[in-house]
């Protein structure tokens, strides 16, 4: 059996004047940047999905994602 090696990515370099989430930088914004054709995009759709207009409250949206983020074992 083979040994499969891990992913690699190598993130762009921290931006302190980037867009800030609750005051942080988010890592998942500087992978998203590793991908200049498709981070745009994803961000573009992250903020509409999280700021947009809809049913959803903005604090039931967070509830959504931190939900979604711990059945997915994720710390993002």
């Amino acid at each position: 059996m083979s040994e499969v090696p891990e992913a690699w990515v190598a993130l762009p370099p921290r931006d302190e004047e980037g867009f800030r989430y609750h005051g942080v930088i988010p890592n998942m914004a500087r992978l998203a940047g590793a991908h200049p054709r498709i981070g745009s995009k994803f961000g573009a759709l992250f903020v509409e999905a999280m700021f947009g207009e809809g049913v959803l409250a903005y604090e039931e949206r967070e509830l959504v994602a931190a939900v979604t983020a711990a059945a997915q074992d994720s710390f993002y």
